[in-house]
């Protein structure tokens, strides 16, 4: 078992040594429009990328799941079968769309929530959809087959062209925020060319029509999983923009991106996790294994909570060079939202590790009444707090629905999949937890506190953990 865990932390490791480089080049554009852009003009952004998040689910139909599922256990067909039906699905599908989308562009601009001029940031939208929906399934690959630092070079490349190409357009050609558009059309197309050489190794024309049958058959339900899950991570922004504007949009969004450092977290996991209990889901010990993963998942991602928790408004206001922060300054009155951000993020990192016994036990038609019941909670009580508490109900609602979703997909596992969970050690850290950072937080409205008093409250939550023998010494030792 032991090997098994240091197994999955090297592959995070590689995933996100790389996924951290990478998600921090894509980061470093929210400080660069937060300083460059009015709040209003990057809520018209962060809206229409809303809509291609929520387009991404009708695009892929959910068969990079399903092509991951089929290709690991070769159930029905060879591997190039396995590779090639989903992905000339996908690809018909993507085009097809792409093309409607492109066409009807100015119809779609109130869907879009958008003036009509914006009709060409549309157009852009159609096309980027296309492109990064033909690399999921190749990408999907390199993970299966180990292939971590393959898969994260090739993403690296394509953030560091869409930074890059965002700088030069906006600095140079003062092309505004279409500049935002065409640079991440350019870096898809880019990476669409890098992957061709998987897609020309892979592809065969043999049609299986048991295959097709049976990917549809675990797929489908992926596309209102998949439609309710984004809606539960994006919706808020529409919501907010009817029922306030463009403005509170900018400053919610610019903040909510603040909770990039937990989503690195649960990013790096669920790239390793995926292929890992897929691997590992036939072995003696494997109920076990992933029991013990959680407890060492919670502790670590409650000791990233509780540092960006306390240390966040240093960073966010430390000069940067050339007279800049991570974001702009008129962003800031937004910030008491990040320590929920945070949170959801962590429980969205349980909801990801108790997903593989449905996944195992091919329940996801169980997907959509769990990320359903996530996505009412939250247009519900996004309705019923933004009127009372702004953006900050906004981020409860978030929350909350990660709290009922990862609930829901606990209770859906344990029935066709029982894991026995370490509940006593969990439990422990989250009231270690839970009582660090209330005291924090009282003790910060009523005294200015520096960075040395302030680091005294993670040191007490890592030591906390580190003596309380929710892990055994020997064990991390080994781990490590």
């Amino acid at each position: 078992m032991i090997e098994k865990i240091k197994s999955l932390s090297k592959d995070t490791l590689i995933y996100g040594t790389n996924t951290i480089v990478g998600r921090f080049l894509g980061f470093f554009l929210v400080p660069f429009y937060t300083n460059k852009f009015l709040p209003d003009e990057y809520g018209i952004i962060t809206i229409i990328y809303s809509y291609i998040a929520i387009l991404n689910v009708f695009f892929s139909i959910g068969l990079e799941s399903g092509f991951m599922k089929f290709y690991s256990t070769l159930e029905v067909g060879s591997k190039k079968e396995n590779f090639s039906n989903p992905y000339f699905i996908v690809l018909a599908n993507s085009f097809f769309l792409s093309i409607l989308i492109y066409i009807f562009s100015p119809e779609l601009t109130r869907i879009f929530q958008v003036r009509a001029d914006y009709a060409y940031l549309i157009e852009y939208s159609a096309v980027i959809l296309f492109f990064d929906t033909i690399v999921l399934i190749p990408f999907a690959y390199l993970r299966l087959i180990n292939k971590a630092r393959s898969f994260a070079g090739i993403k690296i490349v394509n953030i560091t062209l869409n930074v890059a190409l965002n700088i030069l357009l906006i600095l140079y050609f003062k092309l505004g925020i279409e500049a935002v558009f065409i640079s991440n059309l350019i870096s898809s197309a880019v990476t669409f060319l890098m992957l061709f050489p998987v897609l020309k190794e892979n592809l065969t024309f043999a049609f299986n029509k048991e295959l097709v049958k049976e990917l549809l058959r675990f797929s489908i339900p992926y596309i209102p999983a998949g439609i309710a899950a984004n809606i539960v991570q994006i919706i808020d922004r529409p919501i907010l923009k009817y029922l306030t504007d463009d403005n509170t949009v900018g400053v919610y969004t610019a903040n909510y991106k603040l909770g990039i450092f937990m989503m690195l977290i649960v990013s790096m996991f669920e790239f390793a996790w995926r292929p890992f209990f897929l691997n590992n889901a036939a072995e003696p010990d494997a109920k076990k294994l992933f029991s013990k993963i959680l407890t060492v998942f919670v502790a670590a991602a409650s000791v990233v909570f509780i540092v960006l928790t306390v240390f966040i408004e240093n960073i966010v206001k430390f000069d940067l060079p050339f007279n800049i922060h991570l974001i702009g300054k008129a962003y800031w009155s937004g910030l008491e939202i990040v320590p929920v951000i945070l949170f959801a993020y962590l429980l969205y990192g349980m909801y990801i590790n108790f997903m593989a016994g449905i996944y195992i036990e091919k329940k996801t038609k169980y997907l959509p009444l769990i990320t359903g019941l996530g996505a009412i909670v939250n247009i519900i009580s996004n309705f019923i707090l933004i009127p009372h508490l702004s953006y900050m109900g906004a981020a409860v609602s978030t929350l909350a629905s990660y709290f009922v979703m990862m609930a829901g997909i606990y209770v859906i596992s344990q029935k066709f999949y029982k894991i026995n969970y370490e509940f006593k050690k969990l439990a422990s850290i989250f009231s270690a937890l839970i009582l660090i950072t209330a005291s924090y937080l009282i003790i910060e409205q009523n005294i200015k506190m520096y960075w040395m008093l302030k680091s005294l409250f993670p040191a007490a939550f890592v030591l906390f953990i580190y003596f309380s023998g929710i892990f055994n010494r020997n064990l991390l030792k080994k781990i490590s």
